[in-house]
């Protein structure tokens, strides 16, 4: 198994020998390459999936994505160290062209945000804060099958997943502090459009 990636551009080098794979790419061979006991690159990967184009823009894609996170962080929240995931969820694949060019079209914004992420304000990121930031992560799970159907807003819930996975690899509590306040703009979004 894959060491843990410790950046967000590391993290798609992972999935990118997921994808080395002919024809189509199971979440299975995804989650192995990135380490399915460990929270930040789960929420790293299901924010990089509902962001990225063709890949995140199929129909349910979000709402799988959904379920995965309130699986693993629900999980978490009870304190279980290894992620138990439906094998429906494991075996559904994406192709290896779609999943490459969503790759590349990652690598600029992975390489700008790994510029400006290190280890601050730890306590939003560590101890209470990882639990905060599972609770949240919940909450965003439960919201994902209706953003399907909101435009854009599955889009809110994906940057907030990529950053709070990504805080909690770098350390970085600054980072977490803006997934809070993304997840709260994007809910408020959501709430306006559908009230």
């Amino acid at each position: 198994m894959s060491q843990d990636p410790q950046s967000l551009e590391e993290l798609l080098d992972q999935i990118g020998e997921a994808a080395s794979e002919q024809g189509q790419v199971s979440m299975d061979a995804i989650l192995e390459s990135v380490g399915r006991r460990s929270f930040g690159p789960i929420l790293l990967l299901a924010g990089i999936i509902t962001l990225a184009p063709i890949v995140g823009d199929l129909p349910g894609m979000p709402t799988i994505m959904g379920i995965l996170v309130l699986l693993t962080a629900g999980q978490l929240l009870f304190q279980r160290e290894y992620f138990w995931l439906p094998s429906w969820m494991l075996n559904r694949a994406v192709g290896q062209d779609g999943l490459r060019k969503a790759l590349d079209w990652m690598r600029p914004p992975a390489r700008f945000l790994d510029r400006w992420t290190r280890p601050r304000l730890r306590m939003f990121a560590q101890g209470t804060g990882f639990y905060a930031i599972a609770a949240v992560c919940v909450l965003i799970a439960f919201g994902m099958p209706v953003m399907e159907v909101v435009p854009f807003s599955a889009n809110g819930a994906g940057a907030a997943l990529l950053a709070f996975g990504l805080s909690l690899i770098a350390r970085d509590g600054l980072l977490a502090l803006v997934a809070f306040v993304v997840t709260g703009l994007t809910a408020g979004a959501v709430a306006y459009t559908l009230l």
